[in-house]
């Protein structure tokens, strides 16, 4: 498994609604962020690596929102990846306000080739990176 990544959102009041709670779909664009740096802090840009034919899309998301976020909320958005196929990862993801758990996600992100849009094998350097084995048993170190 890869180490544990976070990223720190701060709730500003463009991410709440009229009573300052956290609006549903701005957790998505928290979600976002952190599985963008993420994968930034591995080496991995994703517009070079759409120019290298490969971008990740979310292919399912599972999400439980367990608590409101509030404007000012300065939120900590992790990223684990659990599971790993060949053109595939399972992720899971939480949104803390310091240990209070205010959402938690499975997000299952595939890897299609930029330009057929079709599913295309994970990159050895990026499984690598991500120090991951994937379904065949292909393990980094």
């Amino acid at each position: 498994m890869t180490a544990h990544f976070s990223w720190p959102v701060r709730v500003y009041f463009e991410d709440t609604d009229a009573g300052e709670i956290v609006y549903h779909a701005r957790y998505l664009q928290f979600l976002e962020r952190a599985r963008t740096e993420w994968l930034r802090g591995l080496g991995f840009n994703q517009s070079e690596l759409k120019r290298q034919g490969v971008v990740f899309v979310v292919r399912d998301m599972q999400i439980n929102w367990l608590s409101p976020a509030l404007l000012d909320d300065a939120l900590q958005v992790n990223v684990q990846i659990q599971k790993a196929k060949k053109a595939s990862f399972i992720m899971t993801q939480q949104i803390l306000l310091g240990d209070e758990q205010k959402l938690k996600a499975s997000v299952t992100i595939a890897c299609l080739n930029s330009q057929t849009l079709k599913p295309l094998a994970i990159p050895l350097n990026i499984i690598a990176a991500m120090n991951i084995e994937d379904s065949e048993g292909v393990k980094s170190d």
